[in-house]
Formats: C-alpha cells, sequence, structure tokens
C-alpha cells in the first residue's frame, strides 16, 4: 500500500434521521484504496454497499470519521470545490446510471469535461474515442431512449472513465450488460487501474470480483472481512450475493 492512497475512509460512519427513525447505514469504515488498485465490494442489498460509495465520491456526508481523496479531506470542502474534485478526479458510474436524456451518447460523455473547461471540439474528440473503446462508435449521436439498457450503461461507463480521472467509483457497472460485455467492461476497469487509477468496485458477481486485488464484504453496516486475489474467502459467499 501506498503512503499516500487515492481514496482513504477513516472510521467512516453514516446515519440517517434522529431519535425512533434513526438509522445507522455505516459505522466504523476503514478503507483504503491506492493508485493501480481494483477493490471489490460484496455485502447484502441493504448491507451499505452504495452508502459506502456516496460517501467515497463526496455524494454524501459522513456523520462520523474522515474521507480523504487525494489526501483532501472532503469535509473541508464548499460545494463548489466538492464539484470541482468529482469532475476532475473522480469517475461515477451510477446504478440508475443519470445519463442527461436530452444530450446524445457523445455530448453525455463529454460533459464533465466541458464543465470543467475543456473545448467543446477537444472534449468531442476525447468522447468519441471513449465510444471507440467501449465498441459502441456507432451510437455518439443518438440520445439515451435510442439506445438500449447495455449501451446506456456502457455510454455511462465511458462517461465515467473520461480524462484523467484517478478515482472511479462503480456501483454494479455491468447490472444490464451480457456475460461477454461485461466481462469486457471489466477489463477497461481493470486497464484504468493499471494505467495508474484506483478504483472501487461494487458487485454481486463473484466472476467480477476475481478481477480484483482485494475484496471487501461488508454487512449491516461494517466492513467484517477483507481478502486477496491471492487468498479464498473464508466467508459463505452465497450468503453476500
Amino acid at each position: 500500500m501506498t503512503a499516500n492512497p487515492v481514496l482513504e475512509l477513516r472510521n467512516a460512519g453514516k446515519v440517517y434521521g434522529e431519535g425512533e427513525t434513526l438509522v445507522t447505514a455505516l459505522h466504523g469504515a476503514a478503507l483504503t484504496v491506492a493508485a493501480g488498485e481494483l477493490v471489490a465490494v460484496r455485502g447484502s442489498s441493504g448491507s451499505g454497499k452504495s452508502t459506502l460509495l456516496h460517501l467515497a465520491g463526496g455524494l454524501d456526508a459522513p456523520s462520523t470519521g474522515d474521507v480523504l481523496v487525494e489526501g483532501q479531506a472532503l469535509s473541508g470542502m464548499s460545494r463548489k470545490e466538492l464539484a470541482r474534485l468529482r469532475r476532475r478526479s473522480i469517475g461515477y458510474v451510477f446504478q440508475d446510471l443519470n445519463l442527461v436524456p436530452s444530450l446524445t451518447a457523445a455530448e453525455n460523455i463529454a460533459l464533465p469535461r466541458e464543465l470543467d473547461g475543456t473545448h467543446a471540439a477537444e472534449a468531442r474528440i476525447e468522447a468519441l474515442a471513449a465510444l471507440e473503446e467501449i465498441g459502441l462508435r456507432e451510437v455518439a449521436d443518438r440520445f439515451p431512449d435510442e439506445m438500449s439498457g447495455g449501451q446506456q450503461q456502457r455510454v455511462a461507463i465511458a462517461r465515467a472513465l473520461i480524462g484523467p480521472r484517478r478515482l472511479v467509483l462503480a456501483d454494479e457497472p455491468t447490472g444490464a450488460l451480457d456475460s461477454e460485455t461485461g466481462e469486457g467492461v471489466m477489463r477497461l476497469l481493470r486497464a484504468r487501474c493499471d494505467a495508474g487509477a484506483a478504483c472501487l468496485l461494487v458487485t454481486h458477481e463473484p466472476r467480477h470480483s476475481a478481477w480484483a486485488d482485494r475484496v471487501v464484504f461488508i454487512s449491516d453496516g461494517a466492513i467484517i472481512d477483507e481478502t486477496t486475489a491471492d487468498a479464498p474467502a473464508v466467508l459463505d459467499l452465497g450468503a453476500l450475493t
């Protein structure tokens, strides 16, 4: 592990509500992800996986503890600073995709680059290259409702990978894809990590976990175990899928 990981959660927790309605979604989460590392997160539905990703990406603030991206504590940032960090440093593949329906595939992919000041023509070139990489150059000028669910998923992944993002957060990125296309997506994520990015992947697929350097298991809002690619899990994986 490097001395300065790309992502670090220090005893991070998140609670919602108060009194009788208080719900602890995550507590005491300690996790680091270094440059070049792909870490998979496994757990049952409602275990806290998505909350972990939301905190890691600055989409939600921890109730306790700290979250750092490239050594910067997110809790000390203004909304404007957080937005800039997400555009420049964090690529996020949302479970519900979050494509802008009024923008074409290429425009959706180019959007974070344009928002960060890249000229529209240059951003489009980058977007077309990203579409080429995922095998979807032909949908560049189609709107989301003109694409299949699988195509939309791959466009969302391309948007997360465009530009010099150092941290990629993926919430079930292969959920709408067939096995072959899903494996292609995992190759893309692995290649981005091998090129120096850090990746945190939520997945229920054991075969996709196999692409990771480490697998973290979460249950009832707590990280309960961790394995490496060379060590078999000691938990009942069936109970966590």
